[in-house]
């Protein structure tokens, strides 16, 4: 299975970095105008995008035009000496505090999207063309041809700044920079068939409609029409900055064909190593993901964190729910000791929180993680999986919204959470064991809810269950100096088959803590 590079699919477009590390010198032999280039008005209403998609999906799928062969130069270090001109953008100087600037195609991202700017139910496409850009490189300008279209857009943090808070290129990849500005994780508009046998399928936004501000706010209203193979859809972004960005989706999907498998609300993130796992760690740095561990409060009512791992297989892992109240890849060390990494900034990366608006019924919230041996790759990828499957003339809605920031916008306050899992060699500190069997200590940190004013005893039990082998030595103690409880216990096994585990904190009847569930693999 292919994984998603970082560096060649999403850095390479220039909206992942929030200081854009662009040089301005004029393209040989152009005057650029002082505003962009419009057509024609047409009328547009979120109504008339969804029966154009459904109209779509009715017919066969086309597929884009080709990207030119002179794409192909536009490498990485070309796009970073390539200029969207400021006085280009998309309402420079108003309404709203935030223009819009486009992207250049490249190699990576080498199909061009329309992209139209929408005022009072109209609607005009904003033309290409060559002078929107500076270009360092001349011979590379005159060498591309004169229609190559955008690749995507970035809403900018306002008037005569270079650095956006949002941004779309590639496929239906989009993402913020969350509370912190440092972009990290990603979102999709949807998933089609991940961790099957055949290829995945990466439907794209081919057009947007960017709705004219109409106030002073940090705000911006997206259309979206999707295209693939198997699926068309309308979406519509209702995206606030805020504090942290704040995003409402609305999703009407329409299947072309029968499909194994649909991810709604997909989420795409990169864990290589962290300090539950560290037998792929050839780096010096103590940590490296953009998050680690899946959060979900289920439909009953239970939280569950389920840490990120890495290992030398795909690993699919669905969790059976009704309604889900949501999900999301989260990033809870935020300490930059545990990162030591003042370049990436990991510990400033913003988790992705869904939360569903109405009912979703039956399905999974799945989590596939595949391998990866450095930090250039997204080899996390967590959705929704419907139950019932899809088939050809289905139509889906979905309507949901994203938060991009440091924690879930609702955590639990009456139980603790997970606060760190560690993993080693199982039995006593210092006391040498010799035994044919594989046996692992987990070290699981609690904090908060009761914990949070509970003194130091002893009567607090860790609840564990396992789907094989043996657990022994298990308790719980205060971690001394701190407001954690820290759960130990010990895992014994034979053969090198995946153990699902479970653990939460419990006094008596009282449960005193998440769940944390967790699957390991002895010999990955």
């Amino acid at each position: 299975m292919s994984v998603v590079s970082r560096r060649q699919v999403l850095a390479a477009g220039g909206a992942w970095g929030l200081v854009m590390a662009f040089a301005a010198s004029a393209r040989a032999g152009v005057t650029p105008s002082m505003r962009p280039h419009f057509g024609d008005p047409t009328p547009f209403s979120f109504e008339s995008l969804r029966a154009r998609a459904k109209d779509m999906a009715s017919k066969p799928y086309a597929g884009p035009t080709p990207a030119s062969a002179a794409v192909q130069d536009v490498d990485f270090d070309a796009v970073q000496a390539i200029k969207f001109r400021a006085d280009r953008a998309l309402w420079p100087d108003g309404p709203g505090p935030c223009p819009v600037r486009l992207f250049h195609v490249d190699k990576f991202n080498p199909l061009g999207v329309r992209i139209n700017a929408l005022s009072n139910g109209e609607a005009r496409e904003l033309i290409y063309s060559p002078d929107c850009f500076d270009y360092k490189n001349a011979d590379l300008a005159n060498a591309l041809p004169p229609d190559l279209g955008f690749s995507g857009f970035r809403v900018m943090d306002g008037r005569g700044k270079e650095t956006d808070w949002l941004a779309f290129q590639g496929a239906s990849y989009f993402r913020t920079s969350g509370e912190e500005n440092q972009y990290g994780a990603s979102a999709r508009g949807i998933a089609i068939n991940t961790a099957m046998p055949e290829p995945e399928e990466f439907p794209r936004f081919a057009e947007f409609w960017l709705d004219e501000p109409q106030d002073d706010k940090p705000a911006i209203t997206i259309y979206a029409l999707l295209d693939g193979p198997s699926i068309a859809g309308a979406y519509r972004f209702e995206c606030v900055k805020g504090r942290a960005p704040i995003m409402t989706v609305s999703a009407d999907l329409f299947a072309r064909t029968d499909i194994d498998r649909v991810g709604v609300a997909p989420l795409t993130s990169m864990f290589w190593y962290g300090e539950n796992d560290r037998r792929y760690a050839s780096d010096w740095r103590p940590e490296i993901h953009d998050s680690d561990g899946l959060a979900i409060w289920t439909g009953v009512g239970e939280h569950i964190w389920r840490p990120l791992t890495n290992s030398s297989i795909v690993r699919t892992n669905s969790f059976l729910d009704v309604s889900p109240k949501g999900f999301g890849l989260m990033q809870r060390d935020r300490d930059f000791r545990e990162y030591q990494d003042d370049g990436a900034f990991y510990n400033k990366r913003p988790g992705i929180w869904v939360e569903p608006t109405h009912e979703w019924g039956e399905g999974s919230v799945q989590l596939v993680e595949i391998p990866t041996k450095d930090e250039t790759n997204d080899n996390i990828v967590a959705y929704w999986v419907p139950k019932k499957p899809v088939r050809a003339g289905d139509e889906l809605a979905f309507n949901y919204k994203l938060y991009w920031q440091n924690d879930e916008p609702n955590p639990p306050v009456n139980i603790g959470r997970v606060m760190s899992t560690h993993t080693g060699d199982g039995g006593v500190p210092g006391v040498p064991h010799t035994i044919s069997e594989d046996k692992r200590k987990f070290v699981i940190d609690f904090a908060g809810g009761p914990l949070s004013t509970m003194e130091q005893r002893f009567d607090i039990k860790p609840v564990v269950s396992h789907s094989r082998g043996r657990i022994d030595n298990a308790y719980v103690i205060k971690v001394v100096g701190t407001d954690r409880w820290r759960a130990l216990f010990d895992l014994t096994t034979e053969g090198d088959g995946p153990v699902d585990l479970r653990c939460y904190l419990r006094l008596g009847d009282e449960t005193l803590s998440e769940t944390w569930i967790y699957q390991w693999l002895p010999k990955a």
